[in-house]
């Protein structure tokens, strides 16, 4: 019986090699072509990211045109200098403590007492429209200037605001 069992068991094993083999075989003709479509699936998807690629500088190249006609828009809007077309009452000024009248023009420094008390903060209140972000309009005089936050550049000087 040890012998039948052990016959049929080889049998079977060999049988069982034999039809692997020969799958094997077919497989092997048909993995050839699965592969040349794989290979071309892949130089297809290439091709479309490529494309995708080229597409998403376009835009990028766009916007990027789009921010600086925006900039360029509003740097003409705060031209260096501009008289005022109307003017607005305001209580009496006085210069801060150690300074007097000073007529400023863009590209000066503006000192820091000028930051307390005499910021605008109601710009609209007198036809102004609100400051560039990091810059705010501060009082001198009759006049209006914009200056930077941080270090008090002058970018813009409107004469003649306030009675």
């Amino acid at each position: 019986m040890k012998k039948f069992t052990t016959a049929a068991l080889a049998a079977l094993i060999a049988a069982g090699s034999m039809a692997t083999a020969s799958a094997a075989d077919a497989q092997s003709r048909y993995d050839r072509n699965d592969r040349q479509e794989q290979r071309q699936d892949r130089r297809e998807d290439r091709r479309d990211d490529r494309r995708d690629n080229r597409d998403d500088r376009r835009e990028w190249r766009q916007d990027r045109r789009d921010d600086r006609q925006d900039y360029r828009q509003q740097a003409r809007a705060y031209d260096r200098w501009q008289r005022a077309e109307r003017r607005y009452s305001a209580p009496r000024y006085y210069a801060p403590r150690g300074y007097q009248y000073q007529q400023w023009s863009y590209g000066q420094r503006l000192p820091s007492h000028y930051t307390r008390g005499y910021v605008i903060n109601d710009y609209s209140r007198y036809g102004l429209r609100a400051p560039p972000r990091g810059y705010h309009y501060v009082r001198n005089g009759n006049d209006v200037v914009v200056a930077a936050v941080a270090g008090g550049l002058i970018t813009a000087v409107i004469a003649g605001l306030f009675n």
